[in-house]
């Protein structure tokens, strides 16, 4: 998301919080060559640090600035995302910090209840909640403190030109009193909607710009509102245009109002113009202070390709989303989730390019996935002409009384994980299945109890290649297909009896979620895709679907 921010004075920031701030990070000549750099220690940047120290690959992160980020910025993060933090060992400190929420309001109008309600997790017994919300500035600590021992950070390290060699890239780093050169054999540009590698690069974007323009005002209070999402459409205190409320933790509330397209941006911005929006919203009642404002339009385009040779792009450096549906941060998270374990893979010699080019194949269509959600969203909560209001007004008028309706009133569709069904990496079905899941879906998280104690699919899962095979009585034993399969990949033996080679399916849940029966038998790829599946274990079959997740098919032995 590009936003053109106008923070107001230090008067009005008074209740902000104290940022986290680092000293500058020393640099010695013998640094100065690395496997990996990434660019920006933001979400994206930091989850890829941490993946890569669990992948045993060696990585630099060059941050310019010299902290986490000032205001909340992205605040929803969505059950796949924190799966994926899960596994990088800092969701635990997300959800207990974080507001959980599975419920969304719409509102139209001034009616006080609302239009229609909806549930964001239809499918329950799962670890994690559909949405928290947490300031990215948290989420960002959570990761560098997983980071801490031998950080690879640098902060105050601004990349100022590269160049693109037979062997990698060559950097010029500027630091606080010096500069230096940095190789790399890869360099990873997570530094945001305004990258600066991508301008050395002169790559752009294609897409959209959006002309409107929304207020976000972050407030502390104590109020009696619950931990939902709301929206109003026609919202009569913000002078009949869009408004949204949020809450986040440490009695914050997020604010965000539309304000159209031909504004006076200095007066938006004035604190007497933002108390009277925030005033009308809340009532006379409530006492607030101002946490953070800003001042935004946003774009959804995104570059023709994130891979580039040996530089690779991701985040909002690779994709702008609008902010409704959530979709940036948590985009994002998923571009890093794909791109960790294929890179550690070519740098390990286990692959080769063209499995990064499935990176780009894959996320690129998730981008485009995102994009279409979200401009459609943004088309529909701001129409553009009289057509579009009627339509926009004729829907809404349907859906409080008319459930067919309320799937075409769009007030932001929110992040739900790409699937990867056309993705070359994944093995089309050779039986029928009885199951939502196909092969490119990511996996659905069930309970499922280990020996050692796990109680989700998920966290036995990890991030490698795993057999999920499911046993009773008759088929055969675990550890007999566990001899038969490629090298590196684990087997997860699934028993809906309780038994001492396999974990307990005891609800029956998993089974039913994954449409299994006894000798049912799932590729699950390291960032917990389906690659494959089959009725019987095959091993032929699993050890080529391994090479086409892979793309080891392309290594001459």
């Amino acid at each position: 998301m590009t936003e053109q921010r106008m923070r107001l004075d230090m008067a009005m920031s008074r209740a902000a919080r104290t940022r986290r701030q680092f000293a500058a990070t020393p640099v010695t000549a013998a640094e100065q060559q690395v496997s990996v750099v990434i660019v920006g220690a933001g979400p994206v940047g930091l989850a890829l640090a941490a993946d890569f120290r669990q992948q045993g690959v060696s990585c630099v992160v060059l941050e310019k600035h010299d902290g986490v980020s000032q205001g909340s910025r992205a605040i929803c993060w969505a059950k796949r995302t924190l799966e994926i933090c899960d596994r990088l060992g800092v969701a635990t400190r997300m959800t207990n910090k974080g507001i959980t929420w599975n419920l969304g309001k719409v509102f139209a109008g001034a009616a006080p209840e609302p239009l229609y309600s909806f549930d964001l997790q239809p499918v329950k017994d799962q670890k994690f909640p559909a949405f928290i919300n947490l300031q990215q500035f948290y989420t960002e600590e959570y990761f560098i403190d997983a980071l801490a021992h031998e950080s690879p950070i640098r902060w105050q390290h601004r990349v100022e030109s590269l160049q693109v060699t037979h062997d990698g890239v060559c950097l010029t780093v500027a630091a606080p009193d010096t500069q230096y050169r940095l190789h790399c054999d890869w360099l990873i540009a997570a530094d945001g909607s305004r990258s600066t590698v991508r301008e050395l690069m002169g790559l752009d974007f294609a897409g959209r710009t959006f002309e409107d323009n929304f207020l976000i005002a972050d407030v502390r209070m104590t109020a009696p509102f619950p931990a939902e999402r709301r929206f109003w459409f026609n919202a009569p205190f913000n002078e009949g245009r869009t408004a949204l409320m949020h809450q986040q933790p440490d009695n914050v509330w997020r604010l965000d109002f539309q304000l159209g397209g031909d504004i006076d941006r200095a007066a938006a911005v004035r604190e007497e113009n933002v108390t009277r929006r925030v005033r009308a919203m809340l009532g006379p009642e409530i006492d607030f202070d101002y946490e953070w404002v800003s001042l935004y339009t946003f774009q959804c385009r995104r570059m023709t390709r994130f891979v580039h040779d040996c530089v690779i792009f991701a985040g909002d450096a690779a994709h702008l989303v609008s902010p409704f549906g959530a979709r940036g941060a948590n985009g994002g998270l998923q571009d890093a989730d794909n791109l960790a374990w294929k890179l550690a893979r070519v740098i390990k010699g286990e692959a080769n390019h063209a499995l990064l080019e499935s990176y780009n194949e894959e996320r690129v269509y998730a981008a485009d996935e995102n994009l279409r959600n979200s401009t459609r969203s943004t088309d529909f909560m701001t129409p553009k002409g009289p057509a579009d209001r009627a339509f926009q007004q004729a829907v809404i008028a349907l859906a409080k009384d008319h459930p067919f309706a309320r799937a075409f009133v769009n007030s932001g569709r929110l992040s739900v994980p790409c699937h990867q069904r056309a993705s070359s990496l994944t093995t089309p079905d050779e039986h029928e299945f009885a199951a939502a899941l196909l092969p490119g879906d990511v996996c659905l998280d069930a309970p499922l109890t280990s020996a050692d104690g796990h109680r989700w699919l998920l966290e036995q899962l990890g991030g490698r290649f795993v057999c999920l095979y499911f046993v009773d009585a008759h088929t055969p034993a675990p550890a007999t297909v566990a001899a038969t399969l490629p090298a590196g990949v684990a087997l997860l033996a699934v028993s809906r009896e309780a038994r001492a080679d396999a974990a307990h399916d005891a609800t029956g849940v998993l089974s039913a979620r994954y449409g299994a029966r006894p000798g049912t038998t799932y590729l699950v790829r390291p960032d917990q895709h389906l690659a494959a599946r089959w009725r019987q274990p095959d091993p032929p079959r699993i050890a080529a679907a391994l090479r086409r997740a892979s793309a080891t098919s392309f290594i001459q032995n």
